[in-house]
Order: C-alpha cells, then structure tokens, then sequence
C-alpha cells in the first residue's frame, strides 16, 4: 500500500548555519520542506487532529532547530529536521528539504539545497 503523506513546503526561516563567520554572524534565510509518509485513515474516519500530525506544531519545532544552535553543513542540519518528523512514531518515513538561497556561491545561481529521506 502506498502511504498517505502530508506536505509541508516553503517553510522561510533565518538561521546562522554555514562554515563562515559572517554567516553565523548575519544569518540568512533557509527554506525547508517537508514530506511525511503515514497512513491517515483514522484521522479521515474520526476528524480529529490527534489522530495525524499537526503541521502547525511541526513547523514549529522545525522552525526551532533551524533559528536554533548553529551547524556548518545543510546535511547537518537536515538530518537535525528529519529526527524531528520522525519523532511522531506515526511517520514512517520523512523527506527533508533545505533550500539555502542565499548561499554564498560568487557565481549567480538558482537555489542549494540537500535533501534526505530517512525512514524507520
């Protein structure tokens, strides 16, 4: 069976990740998305947000560890987002996006970003 999954994207934060100082010091915007497998069934049958993720307190304790202590790699800090999706022993699996828009590449660029799936 393909699991349900819950989405939550574009998530804009200011952080102070990276491996130079003027980064820690200034901070920088980070965009994070989120995909959540689980199965919402009962959620579906009873209508009651205790019975699936409530994404308005997951983006907010992923918006805690991005405006919290500081890590030089967006791996890092993506692997510290995933462990929060999988704190719900309802998600089976998680996929973790960062976006880092403002990276400081000195070649005009798009996007960076890293993206991981962990899963139980």
């Amino acid at each position: 069976m393909t699991p349900d999954r819950i989405v939550l994207s574009g998530l804009t934060l200011t952080g102070y990740h990276g491996v130079f100082d003027f980064e820690r010091r200034d901070g920088q915007p980070f965009v994070v998305d989120v995909v959540l497998e689980l199965d919402t069934r009962k959620a579906a049958e009873t209508d009651d947000v205790t019975d699936t993720v409530h994404y308005g307190e997951l983006a907010s304790r992923l918006a805690e560890v991005v405006t919290g202590e500081p890590v030089n790699l967006l791996e890092k800090l993506v692997a510290r987002l995933a462990d929060v999706c999988l704190d719900d022993p309802r998600v089976s699996a998680a996929e973790v996006t960062v976006h880092k828009p403002k990276a400081p590449i000195p070649l005009d660029f798009a996007d960076v970003a890293v993206t991981i799936r962990r899963s139980r």
